[in-house]
């Protein structure tokens, strides 16, 4: 196989690298350079949000599969689609769970959000990374509309729950284990909901194996069951040996993890392709000391 792994710096892009190498893969990685590659890797210079520097930088290279995991935006997966025409038979992004932001309740299965139906507006000001922070899960859900409607290979989208463990570089689960460790107070929503965890590890695991299957459309990763935050507190505290303390939060910024809105995941599918998830309790203390470091 040969894979290019579009972004793949930081976090669970470096482990997804390292499960592609170890299963015999070659590995192109197109990024900005701002880190160095893991050795054995090709890297190629380019901002994804340049086309045409996009299209230099790939040459005349082909690849069996691209894995992107910086594809935010319609515009984005729209220039994807016509870089990649002719150059990959399949192509795995990389998504969210926030691709369900405004539904709430029971455990979330794919066609909740459906990207062949999707609503599509490439005139929103998508390069504003002000716009695109706030509008982070719209975003992933137009990019993956288009990809779907407009690829003209096999695409499949991978909506990964809330990622934990190993160099988590946005220190979201940190801000729960110093908190707790120091005995100072984690602000939370009055009454936090669930939402659906995956380590870190399985996730790149998990894109690693989809950058292979032949599946296609949307999976949802995520580990079995949920945690809310005053949940996720009590786990923490139960690792680090100290009773932890959850305060309702009033008008300070809340914990990050505290949500107003469940975010819940059905991983029926995931299943039915025969990759099974470990339980949250399995792997979190590891994360927990990971972030503690």
């Amino acid at each position: 196989m040969d894979v290019c792994v579009i972004g793949g710096n930081r976090y669970f892009g470096r482990l997804l690298i390292g499960e592609l190498r170890a299963a015999g893969a070659a590995v192109t990685v197109v990024n900005r350079g701002s880190a160095p590659p893991p050795p054995g890797v090709t890297r190629l210079l380019a901002d994804r949000d340049d086309e045409a520097a996009l299209r230099a930088a790939l040459g005349d290279r082909s690849f069996d599969a691209v894995v992107d995991q910086v594809c935010y935006t319609p515009r984005q997966a729209a220039a994807a689609a016509r870089v990649f025409a002719g150059r990959t038979r399949r192509y795995v992004m990389t998504s969210t769970v926030e691709v369900y932001a405004e539904l709430d309740g029971a455990a979330v299965r794919e066609e909740a959000v459906d990207p062949s139906r999707w609503p599509v507006d490439l005139a929103l000001p998508w390069p504003d990374r002000q716009f695109r922070d706030q509008h982070y899960g719209e975003g992933k859900r137009q990019a993956e509309a288009v990809l779907a409607r407009q690829a003209p290979f096999d695409t499949a989208f991978v909506r990964t729950a809330h990622v934990l463990g190993g160099a988590d570089f946005t220190g979201r689960l940190a801000h729960y284990v110093e908190r707790i460790a120091q005995g100072r107070p984690v602000l939370v929503h009055p009454e936090p909901r669930p939402a659906s965890f995956v380590h870190a590890p399985e996730i790149a695991a998990f894109l690693a194996r989809a950058a292979v299957a032949e599946f296609t459309g949307a999976v949802n990763a995520a580990s079995p069951g949920t945690l809310d935050a005053r949940e996720l507190c009590a786990a923490i505290g139960r690792e680090l040996g100290v009773r932890p303390r959850p305060v309702v939060g009033t008008g300070e910024a809340l914990s990050p993890f505290s949500f107003a809105r469940g975010y819940p995941m059905d991983t029926g599918r995931a299943q039915a392709l025969g990759f099974r998830f470990s339980a949250i309790g399995a792997w979190l203390p590891q994360a927990v000391r990971e972030a503690r470091g």
